[in-house]
Order: C-alpha cells, then structure tokens, then sequence
C-alpha cells in the first residue's frame, strides 16, 4: 500500500508554544492528525508530524509499503542524505555537543530502517492549486494551532 502524507510544524519562539499536523491519504481516506506542545521549537514540530504520521500507521495498517512525504522543511527533508554523517558522528556536534533534537531524529531514523520512506520537498505558503492544497492546509492549521495556545496561554497566566 502506498501512501501520501503532507506534514508541517509551527511555532511561536517567544513563548516556545508549538503545534504539528499531518494529513494522511491512504487510499481514498483523508486523516489528520495534529497536536500541541510547550516548550519546544519549530524543528521539534517538523520532525514530530513525520514521527507520528509514521507512528500512526504502523498502530493502525500492516501492509505498509511505501510512504510518500511532502514536506517545506528542508530539515527534515535532507535526513536522509546526512543520516550516515549523523551516525558516524554519534549525533554530536565539531566541538563535541549533543546535536539538537537527537532524541526525535533517532526516532526518525529507526522508522526509516522500518518502512520505505520518500520526501518530497514542496515550496511553503504557495497559493492552492489543486497539486499541494494539502500542505496549504497543514500550515493554516498549525499555525492556528499555535495561535489558539499562546492566545490560552496569554489569558491564563497573570502578567504575560
């Protein structure tokens, strides 16, 4: 079974509010997913909507053959390629730091030994025109989401 997912990831840097989402089309069936987090980054989001689109997938379908990812974030987009790089490294930076965000991509990296994954890197905020209206639509959801947390936030605690 081959199936398409777009994903996108959003966040608010001041307050750290983030919010993923993936929209899966396996077969004829459209299935968002989406979530919230504090304290976080906008790269924790990108990779998290890949993660748990995957995660998804293999809790719910066996017969999972190829899986096809449209994605804006480069970051995610290249893990493939500097994957061995990442490894013989053992995740740390030239000057011995942990890289950021090693638990999620070690994360990623496993699904990938798992399933057949592809990316395809779309250009962000296009205007729809029936080829990436799904990636348009991930990224007007996230960032609601983003919008909607920090505007609870803001309104729950004193003083911000």
């Amino acid at each position: 079974m081959k199936i398409q997912i777009y994903t996108d990831g959003s966040c608010h840097t001041q307050y750290k509010m983030g919010a993923w989402v993936a929209i899966l089309f396996i077969h004829s069936t459209k299935k968002i997913l989406s979530g919230v987090v504090s304290d976080t980054t906008h790269h924790r989001m990108e990779l998290t909507a890949v993660i748990k689109a995957i995660d998804y997938l293999f809790a719910n379908y066996t017969d999972i053959n190829h899986v096809e990812f449209f994605s804006d974030s480069q970051y995610v987009i290249d893990l493939p390629k500097r994957q061995k790089k990442l490894e013989a490294s053992s995740f740390t930076t030239k000057k011995g730091n942990e890289l950021q965000n090693t638990d999620l991509i070690k994360q990623l990296l496993t699904h990938f030994a798992a399933c057949n994954i592809q990316f395809v890197k779309i250009k962000a905020h296009q205007k729809k025109n029936g080829k990436n209206d799904a990636n348009i639509e991930a990224d007007i959801l996230s960032r609601k989401m983003v919008r909607d947390a920090v505007f609870h936030l803001l309104e729950t605690t004193p003083n911000k």
